[in-house]
């Protein structure tokens, strides 16, 4: 399984250390850019998943191509 998580700047030194004593724990800081695309990528699905249940009107591929 994997888990992402957002630790205060000032504390990552801290936890790095905490997760790398954990032998059953690998972990591996993420890049900014990696960050935020995973960041926009979560946005995404949390929009798809918004237009699907009806609560958010999406456009359709047409719209998106004729703006081509």
């Amino acid at each position: 399984m994997k888990i992402l998580l957002d630790i205060e700047e000032g504390k990552v030194p801290f936890m790095m250390e905490l997760l790398e004593n954990l032998h059953f724990v690998k972990a591996k800081p993420l890049t900014a850019y990696k960050a935020e695309v995973l960041e926009g990528v979560k946005e995404a699905v949390e929009e798809m998943n918004l237009i699907k249940q009806g609560k958010l009107k999406g456009t359709p591929a047409r719209a998106l191509l004729d703006e081509l």
